[in-house]
């Protein structure tokens, strides 16, 4: 047998907050019984691990050592446009792809 990847735990200043930007960024909602202790999103659709958010008290001080890749379904900068309003905001780019952080700083990446 197999391991799968049943979810991504982010540690966070505001479980809550940042759950409902990714919630949003993935068009998907944050779990009604999600709490300021411990908050989740599970998949749009079919498929793909839950996100859960856990309090910490320390600040993100480093850059990740992994981040999503996401998949704009239309132009990239419409995409990244829509994120920025959600909360994100762009850091790099590197060629056809936008480097972004969510609201704590999380890097991620938008590509086409």
């Amino acid at each position: 047998m197999v391991a799968f990847v049943k979810s991504v735990t982010f540690d966070s200043t505001d479980p809550m907050a940042l759950a409902a930007f990714w919630a949003a960024a993935l068009g998907s909602d944050v779990d009604e019984d999600s709490t300021p202790r411990r908050a989740w999103v599970e998949p749009a659709g079919w498929g793909g691990p839950t996100l859960w958010f856990q309090p910490v008290p320390e600040p993100k001080t480093a850059k990740n050592r992994q981040h999503f890749d996401l998949r704009a379904v239309g132009p990239v900068a419409d995409e990244v446009a829509r994120l920025e309003a959600l909360g994100a905001r762009v850091i790099g780019r590197d060629g056809d792809v936008v480097v972004m952080a969510d609201p704590e700083g999380n890097e991620f990446c938008v590509e086409s």
